[in-house]
């Protein structure tokens, strides 16, 4: 596997590049901005996106893909529980003091259990409800990889004040579902540094019990 991990943005958004050492096919989550540095990545990697896939409509995490898109043709993948969200991107750059990116086209909801496919390489969507309604991560199983979106951080979890959000959720996201693999699975949130889930097991503070 070849992953790249950009922080892009204002905000610093961690965008992966996850690509095919043998097919040199990529996809590429959460181009939140930066996409001039994410094609020097995909060229330098002689990557081919295939899918360009969104944790959750929050503008630092999609805000920058429609232009990928312009670039790859690669389609945007989205849960449809976060589209209300997508249509309040001008609203989320006026909080955050960005650029509004204008219309984001989807052009496939994913659903908790779908398996997405680049190369030989196989990401579970985990349907992850509490920061957003739509909020996903995305499971390398024969990795033991984890994008974890903004649900889990490092010591940390996702925010729930924000419209869609509620910390009811996000625990039973966490709890019944995050937390449920394996203590060596290597952790990237959607911010931040490199974490497991055996330490957000034993040290995440919002977690131990």
């Amino acid at each position: 596997m070849i992953h790249k991990i950009l922080p892009v943005g204002p905000l610093q958004c961690n965008c992966s590049i996850i690509g095919d050492e043998t097919t040199h096919e990529a996809m590429v989550i959460d181009p939140g901005d930066d996409i001039d540095e994410i094609l020097t990545i995909l060229r330098e990697n002689k990557l081919q996106v295939k899918q360009i896939v969104i944790t959750h409509a929050h503008i630092d995490h999609v805000g920058g893909a429609m232009k990928l898109r312009v670039q790859t043709g690669a389609p945007i993948l989205l849960n449809q529980s976060d589209y209300a969200l997508l249509k309040m991107l001008d609203m989320q750059a006026a909080w955050v003091g960005m650029a509004a990116p204008g219309e984001v086209a989807i052009e496939a909801s994913i659903a908790d259990g779908e398996r997405l496919q680049t190369g030989s390489l196989t990401a579970n969507v985990m349907h992850t409800p509490g920061h957003t309604e739509g909020s996903v991560c995305l499971y390398f199983p024969a990795e033991k990889l984890l994008i974890a979106g903004d649900t889990l951080f490092a010591r940390s979890i996702g925010r729930t004040d924000l419209p869609g959000g509620s910390h009811a959720k996000i625990m039973r996201s966490l709890h019944d579902r995050v937390m449920t693999l394996p203590d060596e699975t290597v952790v990237i949130p959607g911010h931040g540094p490199t974490t497991t889930i055996g330490e957000e097991r034993e040290e995440n503070p919002f977690l131990v019990r």
